[in-house]
């Protein structure tokens, strides 16, 4: 068994679960006062971060194992849950590379957060290229489908 504490919390506008029009949502991370404002040092210096949070609004009935439609959109294939970013999984996180703005003690700005207000936040890294692949990103054609208003 893994027990894990939140290093923080996300506050944004956003109170409700969706699919799209996440791209003008600004959050604020709060880091827990059991972690020193130092841990947040120099972060800043970043343009990207990658956050590690837990869909806590997700109740268990619906956590899914195994293959679905996308969206639960029949037009599209039966993928496996490891196979979609779908916030129903079995661990409950998710992993969004965002856009750093500004920090202020404690406190850090980011722009296209897709979690809801009151998120947990598990864990904060900076994106660096080195970690990036080299090769080109492939995926299958429908993924674009479903992203085309993700970002608006």
């Amino acid at each position: 068994m893994i027990t894990l504490e939140p290093i923080g919390f996300a506050y944004n506008e956003r109170d409700e679960i969706g699919d799209d029009y996440w791209g003008e949502v600004v959050s604020e991370i709060i880091l827990d006062t059991s972690f020193p404002e130092e841990a947040l040092s120099k972060i800043e210096s970043f343009s990207h971060l990658d956050i590690i949070f837990y869909f806590h609004k997700v109740e268990k009935k619906n956590v899914f194992t195994g293959a679905r439609h996308p969206r639960n959109n029949k037009n599209l294939p039966k993928v496996g849950i490891f196979g979609q970013r779908s916030k129903n999984r079995p661990n409950q996180l998710g992993l969004t590379t965002v856009k750093m703005l500004n920090k202020e003690g404690r406190r850090l700005f980011v722009s296209g957060l897709d979690c809801i207000n009151e998120t947990p936040i598990l864990d904060i890294k900076p994106v660096m290229k080195e970690f990036l692949p080299e090769e080109p990103i492939v995926q299958p054609e429908w993924t674009h489908e479903i992203m085309k208003k993700y970002w608006d």
